[in-house]
């Protein structure tokens, strides 16, 4: 769960409080979503390979974080989202949509039930403001405090398979209320950082298990050290923007500002299971479902070396556009071209033979159910 919003070009560059670890580093840096973020620290093929060989390190603490708090908490989540939050077990995290009251989407969220009245929400740093400004608007009538907690924490990500194996080693980690290997997937656990609070969260945006740490801002250089002298006999790498983003979309993971936006519905994007539409109430229940004919996502594979790119056309044989590419890129995983793609429900069904349009170029592609790939369990 991450995006490439528009940015305001007069405002001022924003950096994480790991930046002058980064720049020590030698990441590269790129403008994203108005934060200067590290898009690679080596290799992006490195980078992505040691995700799915061993683990990589991200900083992620450019995301947003808002508590929902109070005696109508969990009621309000079911009004204010699209999923049935109070259906959550306290220590459990969910995948979740807010929608605008025409149906489109917002944000995705991930929301983590830290008690019965305890809420944590984190939202796509390029949507705070609108994510907070409907959150906030929706709580009229309910006992519930929204607080933007953004600025107060720092979000790291541990992700590939020695992941545990590496936090498990970091010196500083203790009273993890959930013991290394009972932890499950969407989940998290408490835990202390040189004695103050450590969220763990088994969570990730790269199809690999993995964790997710939030921490104070001003603890967020100590435990990166400690990870990363952790990490180093495992083969942890500094992971940068551009692994993230081919590993989520071999994952088949939805990027906001691509395959989710304020003019696309769930369904359209595949996420209709998500929408809990026998609530009673919800924002965008109304105007949830997409209009007969609308594109849908799908997934593209092609052979060879040349991948198409977001804004490419999708025709059919006679040349007609029929979609467009949201997400493209060589798999380095799979060594062929992927793409994630709305197009024309006639021409959706899996296995259907379509063309992308590579500069001219028509290239053969198929149409391919999500994710591309699978980690192995």
């Amino acid at each position: 769960m991450t995006e490439t919003p528009p940015t305001d070009s007069a405002a001022q560059p924003r950096y994480t409080p790991l930046r002058a670890r980064h720049e020590a580093l030698g990441a590269s840096f790129t403008d994203f979503g108005g934060w200067q973020m590290p898009v690679r620290y080596t290799s992006d093929l490195a980078e992505h390979h040691a995700v799915r060989q061993a683990a990589g390190v991200f900083d992620i603490s450019h995301m947003a974080e808002f508590t929902v708090r109070g005696a109508d908490a969990a009621s309000y989540l079911d009004y204010a989202l699209a999923g049935r939050l109070s259906a959550m077990a306290v220590g459990r995290a969910k995948y979740s949509l807010l929608l605008a009251e025409d149906g489109g989407i917002v944000d995705d969220v991930i929301v983590y039930r830290l008690a019965d009245d305890d809420f944590l929400i984190i939202s796509n740093a390029g949507n705070r403001d609108a994510v907070r400004e409907a959150l906030r608007a929706r709580t009229a009538g309910r006992q519930v405090d929204v607080a933007d907690v953004s600025d107060d924490y720092a979000l790291i990500a541990v992700q590939g398979p020695a992941a545990e194996q590496i936090l498990t080693a970091v010196d500083g980690i203790d009273d993890v209320s959930i013991p290394w290997g009972e932890q499950k997937y969407y989940s998290w656990a408490g835990a202390t950082w040189n004695g103050r609070p450590l969220l763990l969260a088994r969570t990730g945006y790269t199809g690999e298990d993995g964790f997710e740490l939030l921490v104070a801002a001003d603890d967020a250089e100590s435990l990166w050290d400690a990870v990363l002298a952790a990490g180093a006999p495992h083969g942890l790498v500094l992971a940068g923007l551009a692994a993230r983003d081919t590993l989520r979309l071999e994952a088949g993971m939805p990027l906001y500002g691509h395959e989710l936006s304020r003019e696309i519905k769930p369904a359209q994007a595949g996420l209709g299971r998500v929408v809990v539409a026998d609530k009673e109430r919800f924002v965008g229940k109304d105007a949830v479902n997409p209009a007969g004919g609308s594109r849908v996502l799908v997934g593209l594979t092609a052979d060879g070396r040349r991948a198409g790119r977001a804004g490419y056309a999708v025709v059919d044989a006679d040349g007609a556009a029929i979609g467009e590419i949201t997400s493209g890129a060589l798999s380095p995983t799979l060594g062929h071209p992927i793409a994630m793609a709305f197009i024309d429900p006639s021409s959706a069904e899996e296995g259907t033979a379509v063309f992308l349009d590579v500069r001219g170029t028509r290239i053969p592609a198929t149409v391919t159910a999500l994710p591309f790939y699978r980690r192995k369990k």
